[in-house]
């Protein structure tokens, strides 16, 4: 009456334990396993039952596959899909080439605390939405942030990317509700948040032109900036407006090789944003 048994390692239990791998041959201790330092349950399979050795092996590789959503308790993050955006946005009325993005309180936790007013933008319709860390989303602040935070991120390899982030208006001005102009002029404003542009470090000489737009009440200040040294991108469109208790800034980054290509079309998204 033979019968298999076998050990599942993991490295959540302590290496006290003195469980081990049970294969039923002579080498079960060889050097691979002294690199194994926990280990799970002991799972028995007996032959009496009729099944099969490529059965068995079937079997234990399925369960293997679920250990991420027992221990995780979720789908593995490497199952999420990234869909080109065409495909569930809107296009745009006034350019059949862009769709339109319009931020919802399902879309970020600061929109759904109600600490940033809904904003607005075109987009190719092939670019993709991208993953914002949780650390960097605002998740774990909200509603009262001290720091800024990234909304959404879109990309696309050929052209470039995208985000938005905010600030809370308190790091800027202690004025309450204060418009971009009572903050400052737009050097003062892009002194302040120049590094969530760049990714690092912001000198001012890399601001190349600044311009002030107004959409109905609303004031925005743009920037275009040369940033060699940025991790973002050697090439840098900004746009900033201040509504509520937070300052929104809309960024858009290239490198050079996408820059000569795409600089239009990434104006023509900055151009588009609102809040």
């Amino acid at each position: 009456m033979a019968s298999v048994s076998l050990t599942l390692l993991s490295p959540l239990f302590s290496n006290s334990s003195k469980s081990s791998l049970k294969l039923g041959i002579s080498n079960a201790n060889n050097a691979n396993q002294t690199s194994i330092q926990e280990s799970l349950n002991l799972i028995c399979i007996d032959s009496k039952r009729g099944v099969s050795v490529s059965q068995r092996r079937e079997t234990l590789i399925k369960g293997l596959a679920l250990l991420p959503l027992v221990v995780f308790g979720g789908a593995p993050i490497s199952e999420a899909r990234e869909v080109e955006v065409g495909s569930y946005l809107p296009p745009s009325p006034t350019d059949p080439s862009f769709v339109v993005f319009k931020a919802s309180p399902k879309d970020t936790p600061a929109l759904r605390a109600g600490n940033v007013q809904p904003y607005q933008f075109l987009i190719p319709p092939t670019w993709k939405q991208s993953r914002v860390a949780n650390i960097l989303s605002g998740n774990y602040c909200q509603p009262k942030c001290a720091e800024p935070w990234v909304e959404v991120k879109f990309e696309d390899e050929k052209q470039g990317k995208i985000q938005v982030v905010a600030s809370p208006l308190i790091r800027l001005t202690n004025k309450p509700n204060a418009s971009i102009e009572e903050i400052g002029n737009p050097e003062k404003v892009i002194a302040s948040l120049g590094p969530f542009v760049t990714g690092n470090s912001y000198d001012p000489d890399e601001l190349l032109e600044t311009s002030v737009e107004k959409r109905g009440q609303q004031t925005y200040y743009k920037y275009v900036l040369e940033t060699p040294f940025a991790l973002t991108g050697s090439h840098n469109l900004a746009k900033a407006t201040a509504k509520g208790s937070t300052v929104v800034l809309f960024v858009a980054s290239a490198n050079d090789k996408q820059w000569s290509t795409s600089q239009k079309t990434l104006k023509a998204m900055l151009d588009s944003f609102e809040v």
